[in-house]
């Protein structure tokens, strides 16, 4: 399980584009996205730099790992 801190993300769209971004490298990955807390968990094969370029490819800011 991979998890990180996210800056940007405040609506459903938002939820939508990163669960998006991450099932781009891993169509079987698993995302979670918990808004309030500003973190992105990923049950995903892809490797945490990948996840986090994606991420970040998707228009959000990765702060780190969570």
């Amino acid at each position: 399980m991979l998890r990180f801190k996210v800056d940007g993300m405040g609506c459903g769209h938002c939820v939508g584009a990163v669960t998006r971004a991450v099932q781009a490298l891993d169509p079987a990955a698993e995302v979670r996205v918990d808004l309030q807390a500003g973190t992105v968990e990923a049950q995903t094969r892809a490797d945490a730099g990948a996840v986090s370029q994606a991420i970040t490819g998707a228009g959000y800011a990765v702060r780190a790992p969570a």
